[in-house]
């Protein structure tokens, strides 16, 4: 059962970065890197920023095995690709599709390298090759990505329709699968104990903080930044939890999931609220 909720949650995530491809274009990919300062300040922010604030709670709290490893899976496994252009309701959406795009290119290269660097100072020895993280980069984000771009050149009124639906059904799905592999191993939530949650919790707040400070004078910028620290790169996390013994560190992950949502949402709400019709510099409203 448990591998079946995996498989779930891998093609969940593939149909949700299908329909950010609908909702996206090939001009969006390069606008960030017009911008390399703001390129510079989201990377430091995801791959090194939020990696270090996982191995400061890991250093000093006193966690178990299993939440350790957890947190640090999470912490590296950056990328964001859950991001669609619609889900800030703040600016047109280039800079995330961009976001979306770039970092997860980094990610084949400094997913492993931050692996090697942590696990086995952690005890928690992971072999993660970069053309491992490539052949999961190009099946589950390069190919359906340019799937659904491919629909939306092709039938861009049948893409407009069905786009915003997808991603409906599949981010119901991944929440149902995360809730129901939680259920089936409720008995690693009590391993997990309330320092392992305030811990998630505590990544999690960190990240969203740090990405609304680097995000730059732009409010759009901003949100979108702070969603993309705090959202992991699932299929990259469930990979390396399945490199592991035992269903703990993808419980840790499905955890991860659940608070995400339980946290995030109140920030878009409170961004959405607070958004102008355009708040980027240099525009009017």
């Amino acid at each position: 059962m448990t591998e079946v909720l995996l498989l779930l949650l891998k093609l969940s995530v593939a149909a949700i970065i299908l329909a950010i491809g609908i909702d996206s274009t090939p001009r969006d990919i390069a606008y960030l890197w017009r911008r390399p300062m703001l390129l510079l300040r989201s990377v430091i922010a995801m791959y090194v920023l939020v990696p270090l604030v996982a191995l400061t709670l890991v250093t000093l709290l006193t966690l178990p095995p299993g939440v350790e490893m957890g947190l640090l899976v999470l912490a590296v496994s950056a990328g964001a690709p859950l991001l669609p252009r619609k889900l800030l309701n703040i600016g047109d959406g280039a800079y995330i599709f961009s976001l979306v795009v770039t970092t997860s290119l980094l990610a084949i290269v400094l997913v492993p390298a931050w692996l090697a660097l942590l696990g086995p100072w952690f005890g928690y020895p992971v072999q993660l090759h970069p053309e491992r993280v490539a052949w999961v980069f190009a099946k589950t984000f390069f190919l359906p990505l340019a799937l659904g771009m491919l629909i939306r050149w092709r039938f861009p009124a049948f893409a407009d329709r069905f786009g915003d639906r997808l991603m409906a059904i599949a981010g119901l799905l991944l929440t149902v699968c995360a809730l129901l592999l939680l259920i089936l191993h409720w008995e690693v939530l009590l391993d997990v104990q309330w320092s392992g949650m305030l811990a998630l919790a505590g990544l999690i707040l960190a990240a969203l903080s740090i990405g609304h400070l680097l995000g730059g004078p732009a409010a759009e910028d901003r949100t979108a930044l702070a969603i993309a620290c705090s959202t992991r790169h699932l299929g990259i996390a469930i990979l390396v939890a399945s490199a592991l013994p035992g269903p703990r560190t993808a419980v840790i992950v499905a955890a991860y999931i659940l608070t995400s949502a339980v946290i995030s949402i109140p920030y878009l709400r409170w961004r959405r609220g607070s958004a102008s019709p355009s708040t980027r510099p240099g525009t009017s409203p």
